[in-house]
């Protein structure tokens, strides 16, 4: 199990937490410290589509009218910190954010 997303944020500490709570081994990918690959952030749109860009961050809030404008692909080459957090691969597939249906698949 691998657990997308950036050691500051405070919900991605909570699902490692409950996971590892729960009998779970997730290992931490920190994407500003090791950034996505074309082929990862090719499968996670095609999983997620613009639902894997974070309009409610304030990265977003300061992001240019460029990359606003931008595609969901390019968003997060420029700017890592945009993908919705956290992104968890496991034996459920991949799975975005840390909700009630998230949590019923893991916990």
């Amino acid at each position: 199990m691998i657990l997308y997303g950036i050691s500051t944020c405070d919900t991605c500490k909570k699902a490692l937490k409950s996971l590892t709570a729960a009998g779970h081994a997730p290992s931490f990918r920190d994407i500003r410290a090791d950034p996505l690959t074309e082929a990862e952030i090719t499968e996670f749109i095609t999983e997620f589509g613009g639902q894997i860009i974070n309009q409610k961050s304030t990265t977003w809030r300061a992001a240019s009218d460029w990359l606003k404008a931008s595609d969901a692909d390019e968003q997060l080459k420029q700017q890592p910190t945009l993908m919705k957090r956290p992104v968890i691969r496991g034996d459920h597939g991949l799975t975005l954010g840390w909700d009630d249906a998230v949590m019923a698949k893991y916990l």
